[in-house]
């Protein structure tokens, strides 16, 4: 299989070649392309989460986005003021509507506010060029979605591998990495099959390896149960909530209260702004 990066839209795509030539989901450019996910895996297990002192990873200072839509004017986001510790573990709540989706967006670098200021790490990611955004998301951030985003040409195996094709990690590495990865996550047995002959949690389980072989210091999962049943839901989340334990720093978008509870800190919001930050 070739993979071609393309110019970073919103997000990362990169071109499959003709064989391998297939219609990916709906927030795809279309037939042929696949979204970059930044993606990670311990190989070490970092420190644990309680041994971190949380300091500031993520600020943002009056942070607004508008829509328009015809004569209407949305504002998504009014004036925003957030910061995030490397480490902890945050559920954004709220109802459709209410701007937690597009929060998460500009968290990941996949959408740019109309105003305000945002700094990652102490640095200033506010105004980044498109390429300059898709570096930082590959180095810094991964991402879970509800629906998968699994490529589905490739077995679970060749998902997961993907991101390091595209980084350019030698081939023995990619191999060592995407075996412990399948193992880490209880796939072993699935490596070889498609999406289509995997269950929604093993789905969900391939792709949040893909979303930690790069290994991210913040993995954000938008609505990531929202296709699964409860107890599969369940075990997802006990996943990504053992990689915070390891260090990453973990924020999950939900409408889902019992879901949004388990987290450490819980930011409810309602109209593009943040009405409760309770810990």
């Amino acid at each position: 299989m070739i993979v071609q990066p393309c110019i970073d839209l919103p997000v990362t795509y990169f071109k499959i070649n003709a064989q391998d030539n297939f219609r990916f989901s709906t927030v795809m450019a279309g037939a042929g392309w696949v979204k970059r996910s930044a993606t990670h895996h311990w190989i070490t297990p970092p420190p644990h989460s309680s041994m971190l002192n949380h300091t500031e990873m993520i600020s943002l200072t009056a942070i607004s986005r508008v829509f328009h839509m015809g004569d209407q004017e949305v504002r998504a986001l009014d004036s925003i003021d957030l910061e995030i510790g490397s480490g902890e573990y945050v559920s954004i709540m709220g109802p459709s509507g209410s701007g937690k989706s597009t929060l998460l967006n500009i968290i990941g670098l996949l959408d740019q506010p109309d105003s305000g200021r945002y700094e990652l790490d102490g640095k200033d990611v506010t105004g980044l060029s498109e390429v300059e955004q898709a570096r930082v998301r590959r180095e810094k951030i991964g991402f879970v979605f509800q629906s998968f985003h699994l490529v589905p040409r490739l077995t679970a195996a060749e998902n997961i591998e993907l991101p390091l094709i595209i980084e350019g990690v030698t081939p023995p590495e990619r191999k060592s990495r995407v075996d412990e990865a399948l193992l880490g996550f209880n796939l072993s047995d699935r490596a070889g099959h498609r999406p289509a002959e995997l269950s929604g949690g093993q789905r969900q389980r391939v792709a949040i390896a893909r979303a930690t072989i790069l290994r991210p210091t913040a993995l954000l999962a938008d609505e990531p149960t929202g296709n699964l049943d409860h107890r599969i839901g369940a075990e997802v989340m006990a996943l990504l909530e053992g990689l915070h334990e390891r260090g990453t720093t973990l924020i999950v978008v939900t409408h889902d209260r019992e879901l949004g509870a388990r987290a450490h800190r819980r930011i409810a919001m309602r109209d593009g702004e943040i009405v409760a930050d309770e810990k």
